[in-house]
């Protein structure tokens, strides 16, 4: 693949139908949108590696969910990840980019040599959705399960949208001669069709009974979904974010037999909504008692944005809801 298609296809996501198996699907490639997420914050390896697929995990459920507004994932636990949230905002506009960000807490002292996963304790897995002003938003969540956040993803599915899922990613360090070494990640979705899993059985096959993609297929569904599935276990991890397979090609490799059809590709972009407007917004339900203690020695009250590091510094004044010109 030339540079030009490389960077034609960095920072996409890609829709796609497999029309013999009545499923759905995503491939998405981060490049910029890490760099301009991972680059904000001094992250541990182990806690940057969590955030990267967390952010994969957002580009590819996002672009599936017809958004006026926001889709967030968000994981909290007792260990020494405590948090990691992320935003995806849908494209204000037919032809712009969607934006994603995301950030993550974490006790750096309990940070150990383990895989990344291994630095989540118990805790859970959700994803919500705020469709705009008026309109009611939505959240579901499961536990923490399996050995990866995309196992949390597809439990999730599963168990509150009856919908079998699957993820194939790959994310890391490029190290490509000759450019400077920065994140890179890549990952397929595949989920069947709505109409295509009306039932589930007794009880779930994953761990404390959580239901599982093949508890929801059966028959002919079943038939397919495990013939997809066998192509999708050929992937090479380079395929997904190496420089020299497109996804059109990929997708073609992996599953012509299923009679591909793609759509229109999304860009997504790294973007933070945080504006002074909105600090001033959040500090307006506070008298000036207690912006008093808000204030710093200097005389101002600060604050600063978790996801994009922006710092703000506001006359005391003109915060709160005794603010000058409140009266």
């Amino acid at each position: 693949m030339s540079i030009g298609n490389k960077i034609a296809w960095d920072d996409t996501v890609l829709p796609f139908q497999l029309d013999r198996s009545d499923m759905r699907g995503r491939v998405a490639r981060l490049d910029g949108v890490l760099s301009g997420v991972l680059q904000q914050h001094d992250y541990p390896a182990p806690v940057e590696a969590l955030v990267a697929e967390m952010a994969l995990l957002t580009a590819l459920i996002g672009q599936t969910v017809k958004l006026r507004w926001k889709l967030s994932l968000q994981v909290q636990t007792n260990g020494p990840v405590r948090m990691i949230a992320t935003d995806y905002y849908g494209p204000e506009e037919e032809g712009q980019p969607a934006r994603i960000r995301a950030y993550a807490s974490f006790d750096r002292d309990r940070i150990t040599d383990a895989p990344p996963f291994e630095q989540l304790g118990a805790g859970y897995f959700a994803i919500m959705i705020d469709q705009g002003k008026g309109m009611q938003p939505y959240q579901g969540i499961t536990p923490i399960a399996g050995n990866n956040l995309s196992d949390c993803a597809a439990a999730y599915f599963a168990q509150s949208e009856q919908l079998p899922t699957t993820f194939a990613l790959s994310y890391g360090r490029s190290t490509e001669p000759g450019v400077a070494e920065h994140w890179r990640a890549g990952g397929i979705m595949l989920q069947h069709m709505p109409k295509a899993s009306p039932f589930a059985k007794d009880g779930g096959s994953g761990e404390a009974g959580l239901l599982q993609a093949g508890d929801l297929v059966d028959g002919e569904t079943e038939e397919n979904w495990n013939r997809v599935n066998s192509h999708l276990a050929t992937l090479e991890q380079l395929e997904l974010i190496g420089p020299s397979v497109p996804p059109t090609d990929l997708l073609v490799r992996l599953f012509h037999e299923e009679q591909p059809r793609v759509f229109e590709m999304q860009p997504v972009r790294f973007g933070c909504t945080c504006s002074e407007d909105r600090v001033r917004q959040s500090l307006s339900i506070y008298s000036a008692k207690d912006i008093g203690h808000m204030t710093t020695d200097e005389g101002l009250v600060t604050a600063d944005c978790q996801f994009c590091g922006a710092h703000y510094e506001l006359d005391p004044a003109t915060v709160g809801f005794n603010a000058d010109g409140n009266d």
